[in-house]
């Protein structure tokens, strides 16, 4: 099983400078308290490092459908 990771978006992307806006949008995320699960990888991991402050990380286990 692949790791997830649950990203929430816990703080308002409004005064952030454009490139931190355009991270949120390429993980799927724009609005406080919506949730995604991304593959945890090095790529996602770099995305949060530069978003820290408006979100917040969950690991998961994938869940077998």
């Amino acid at each position: 099983m692949a790791k997830m990771m649950k990203i929430t978006q816990v703080h308002s992307y409004i005064g952030r400078p454009e490139k931190q806006r355009k991270v949120l949008r390429g993980m799927g995320l724009g609005r406080m308290h919506r949730s995604v699960l991304l593959k945890d990888c090095p790529e996602t991991r770099g995305m949060v490092a530069q978003v820290r402050h408006l979100v917040s990380i969950e690991e998961v286990e994938e869940a077998k459908a």
